[in-house]
């Protein structure tokens, strides 16, 4: 996803670069090969539960379905090789973890967490090609992880319904998420920063600078940002927890997905990406009028 190596790239200190580009393709191309995987490995469950689909209605034949698979992500592999090593160093486990989850883990009570694993390396994979660095993407990494964990847990009971506790987790998630990405110290305002800085202990040369006015991150961009996150979900995951059926579930699971966009940009604008943070942004439309012809879940 485009929006993922962004904003690991802007928790990484740095701008958009040719590398970046690579783990964008990179990027795209694993996570194709798992929606091909995934359909080829529930061919048999889909035939029941969704006969629409490309591999049950016949549109597709599953050896085509692999097939794809395996060569995106090689090609992946490849876009990632191309950014260094670093970036291949990332790219090879998330590749392995989007296979584990397609084939094994889907199913069992790591799958959710496999999810959020492969989101969060996906971010760390914009920063390890860009900078060769990841540390610093590691927090927002887990920001995004977490919030992809509490979508698939609500995508688990989609097909047949269940119990509201799933959707209330994943309201609870994005309260907690929405109250993460806006409390950083960078928002506070400039005398305060400083008088922070200059309470810390040690040597004054050792002590952290307050962000030079010029590339602070827009507390009012980030705030913005993030209640349109939190607003993508809040209704459908409410609805869904008040009557867990299969349409209102998916309603929500769609929500969630589309909710990643706005994070995203939220992630990067408190990392004083301010125009990356707007490009992503502005990607949620499109998004969304893609979910209108594709089945995002």
């Amino acid at each position: 996803m485009p929006g993922d190596a962004l904003a690991g790239t802007a928790a990484a200190g740095a701008r958009p670069n040719a590398r970046t580009l690579l783990a964008i393709g990179s990027s795209l191309c694993l996570y194709e090969a798992g929606m091909a995987l995934n359909d080829w490995a529930d061919r048999e469950v889909d035939a029941v539960e969704r006969p629409h689909r490309p591999l049950p209605s016949g549109r597709i034949r599953p050896a085509a379905a692999l097939t794809a698979a395996c060569v995106l992500t090689g090609a992946g592999l490849a876009l990632a090789a191309r950014a260094g090593r670093p970036a291949l160093a990332v790219a090879a486990p998330l590749a392995a973890t989007v296979w584990a989850y397609d084939l094994t883990l889907k199913h069992t009570p790591a799958g959710p967490v496999a999810m959020g694993a492969a989101r969060g390396l996906d971010l760390v994979l914009g920063a390890a090609a860009t900078t060769g660095r990841i540390r610093q993407a590691v927090p927002s990494a887990a920001l995004l992880g977490t919030h992809t964990l509490a979508v698939t847990t609500v995508s688990r009971q989609e097909a047949r319904g269940g119990s509201p506790l799933a959707p209330v987790a994943a309201l609870a998630t994005t309260a907690l998420l929405t109250r993460l990405v806006t409390h950083r110290l960078a928002s506070l305002p400039e005398s305060r920063r400083e008088t922070a800085a200059q309470a810390l202990p040690g040597p004054r040369s050792a002590r952290p600078r307050p962000p030079e006015p010029g590339r602070q991150p827009t507390a009012h961009l980030t705030t913005a940002l993030a209640a349109a996150y939190a607003a993508t979900t809040a209704r459908p995951y409410f609805h869904a927890a008040l009557n867990p059926s299969p349409p209102l579930t998916q309603r929500a699971v769609g929500a969630g997905i589309r909710a990643t966009i706005p994070l995203q940009a939220t992630l990067t604008a408190r990392s004083r990406g301010t125009a990356t943070a707007l490009l992503i942004a502005a990607l949620a439309p499109l998004g969304a009028r893609f979910g209108k012809k594709v089945s995002v879940t």
